[in-house]
């Protein structure tokens, strides 16, 4: 296992020069390789010899790997924030000394960039969480996250994609569909693009449960 860390924030910046790594490894070392594991500031590769780490190495001392472009595309996803779908909701604007409906537009009004999917397939690492609601994970992670459920951990906010455990604060949730195994690819975005959240209220989002909408671009 080889890895490429950057000492310094998450940012467009950085995103766009760790999109043009993986796609030039990609191009010229897909063969060699078992996976690639992006993080915030990281790029985890998995080869199949150590023979062509070392060769790697040597590479990425020399080659100049060019940024990509991020996408101008910005998803929009209905989201309800209520307490019925995001029991974190109150606990997490009394900590904040936020009310609910400030809480609700701070989040609510920002885009998110997509960094990657890791954790579960499909679920998104979106940057450009407010730093005021920047929250610790929870000590003790809730065994079921609903699918859809829109929530804040450290200074990123995520999506589950799916019922799971999960140990970031829930303050909303989405009737979207984000991850369909039957579908190719079975997700509907991708690193570098970028979402916004459109608040929805309880009964448009009792409606859409049952018929999940598909997400649209702005």
């Amino acid at each position: 296992m080889g890895e490429l860390h950057w000492e310094q924030s998450p940012s467009d910046e950085l995103l766009a020069q760790q999109l043009g790594i993986i796609q030039w490894l990609e191009q010229h070392e897909k063969e060699h390789i078992e996976t690639i594991r992006q993080g915030f500031t990281s790029i985890a590769i998995l080869w199949k010899e150590d023979r062509f780490q070392t060769r790697f190495k040597n590479q990425y001392m020399t080659t100049k790997f060019s940024r990509v472009h991020l996408s101008d595309r910005i998803w929009q996803i209905p989201v309800c924030y209520d307490p019925e779908y995001g029991k974190d909701l109150g606990s997490l604007a009394v900590a904040k000394r936020l009310s609910l409906n400030s809480l609700i537009k701070l989040h609510a009004e920002n885009t998110y960039r997509i960094h990657f999917f890791g954790f579960l397939p499909g679920f998104m690492y979106l940057n450009g969480l407010p730093e005021v609601l920047h929250t610790p994970r929870k000590p003790f992670p809730d065994r079921t996250v609903d699918p859809g459920s829109v929530a804040i951990g450290g200074a990123q906010t995520g999506i589950y994609p799916r019922e799971s455990p999960g140990g970031w604060h829930t303050i909303g949730r989405s009737p979207v569909i984000f991850f369909d195994i039957e579908k190719d690819p079975p997700v509907w975005a991708q690193a570098g693009e970028s979402l916004e959240f459109v608040p929805i209220d309880g009964d448009e989002m009792s409606k859409l449960l049952k018929n999940p909408p598909s997400p649209y671009l702005k």
